[in-house]
């Protein structure tokens, strides 16, 4: 039920608080690391909840006032209001106090993004539990957490949870990071949670939560490897089992706008456009489209320039970069390992790959095991590189750079004519000479 003001799910629930709290508990990693740098900490050193809280929350007010300060500076009229269809070329809108607002336009787009789902099959779920868009705006720390999801999300809050110091267990059905890449990347970032110290139940889905007379929530679930019922108590359940197109007020079926019954989601085509033409749908709401940010931003701008005769250039959804940002983080562009043999055949793919230790690991003696990475090529003469892997610190930013030249069609032999920046993380990806194929250790050495 959490609301918020302008910018949507990134701004109020998603990246942006998000990665905030993630440096909060990178920092708390920082701490203990630079007792070894020869910096005197006062122990016990402790995380306050609400100070890092409000710092977050006050930041996105600033966001949400920013938005629509430039709304006013381009132009662009705002209606604070609810609105649903009445016909094709007709919004009509209430205000909260019931105040009805009616807007006509040659086209019109639908950007109105998702909100948590709910396992309402789950008896207590809905009553005792919160999503991630709750979390963000929690005023009191949520203490012992119990995540259980499907979603990315879950293990990035589990990880920042459990950074700052909190008792935090992720209950998952299947297997992590689904429609990532699961051949090491996917396990690595999950080992390298349980050695940071979360919790996980594996091959588990609940069955029930209770509230207790302590206030504490009991969590019933099934172990499905060892076929009985376990149970433990937690101060909050967080639920992320997937997002809904928030759609169901906009009374699309009455001016028809075509969604697929299964996923809820509105059928676009490569412009943008439903099976209405002159109504659109952009962002988390779109069939077939990845739900990130800056993809929804980008096919924003297009359709925009397309719509006013600028360009006729449509989204390209290709090989667009991302990054998970677990406590050890996880950035990709391009094909996993398994969709690049799905797609060419396991004879017709190389995977050059190397597990490395970060420079800045090593006086703090941090354990490196889960660092890797690997980049998945075509085995034909110009090895045209089709995916890049990267498990290791600030993975958002080397991927970023990558990304540019595998956008652009790079191949394994140029990305060995790059000169590395030494000595970096992000280097060792312009090293890479070890095959999968080969069986040969890809353990680097340091220089």
């Amino acid at each position: 039920g959490t609301t918020w003001g302008l910018g949507g799910t990134c701004v109020n629930v998603g990246c942006i608080p998000k990665k905030l709290m993630h440096q909060a508990a990178l920092l708390g990693s920082a701490l203990k690391d630079a007792q070894h740098y020869g910096w005197n900490i006062s122990q016990p050193v402790q995380h306050t909840w609400s100070v890092m809280a409000q710092g977050v929350q006050n930041y996105v007010k600033s966001l949400n006032w920013g938005h629509r300060v430039q709304l006013q500076e381009k132009k662009v009229k705002y209606f604070n209001i609810k609105g649903s269809f009445s016909d094709p070329h007709t919004v009509r809108g209430l205000t909260k106090a019931g105040k009805e607002t009616v807007v006509t336009a040659d086209n019109i787009v639908i950007a109105t993004g998702g909100r948590p789902k709910y396992p309402t099959h789950v008896a207590g779920a809905l009553e005792y539990g919160i999503t991630s868009d709750d979390l963000f705006w929690l005023k009191k720390s949520p203490g012992k957490t119990i995540p259980s999801f499907i979603l990315y999300v879950s293990l990035e809050c589990a990880g920042f949870l459990t950074g700052i110091g909190l008792d935090t267990t992720v209950m998952m059905r299947s297997v992590p990071l689904r429609g990532f890449d699961q051949a090491q990347m996917a396990s690595l970032v999950t080992e390298h949670m349980e050695s940071y110290g979360t919790k996980f139940l594996k091959r588990c889905y609940p069955l029930k939560v209770e509230k207790l007379e302590s206030d504490r929530l009991q969590v019933t679930w099934k172990n499905a490897d060892l076929d009985n019922e376990e149970t433990d108590s937690f101060n909050t359940v967080m639920w992320a089992v997937g997002r809904t197109p928030d759609i169901k007020t906009l009374n699309l079926e009455t001016v028809g706008v075509k969604t697929n019954p299964e996923t809820g989601k509105i059928i676009v085509d490569a412009s943008e456009a439903t099976s209405v033409p002159h109504i659109y749908a952009v962002g988390d709401i779109t069939e077939g489209r990845p739900e990130l940010t800056p993809t929804a931003i980008a096919a924003g701008k297009l359709l925009a320039q397309r719509l006013f005769g600028q360009s006729a250039e449509l989204m390209d959804y290709d090989n667009v970069p991302t990054t998970v940002f677990t406590p050890l983080e996880y950035g990709c562009v391009g094909l996993s390992e398994e969709a690049a043999v799905q797609r060419h055949g396991s004879e017709n793919i190389e995977v050059y790959h190397a597990y490395y230790k970060p420079l800045e690991f090593t006086v703090a003696e941090r354990d490196a095991t889960q660092c890797y990475m690997k980049m998945v090529c075509l085995r034909e003469r110009e090895q045209r590189i089709l995916g890049l892997h990267f498990i290791g610190p600030n993975a958002g930013e080397v991927i970023q750079g990558f990304a540019l030249g595998i956008k652009c069609g790079a191949t394994y032999p140029q990305m060995m004519k790059t000169v590395g920046i030494h000595p970096t993380c992000a280097e060792e990806v312009t090293k890479l000479h070890i095959t999968k194929r080969s069986g040969l250790d890809a353990t680097v050495t340091g220089c």
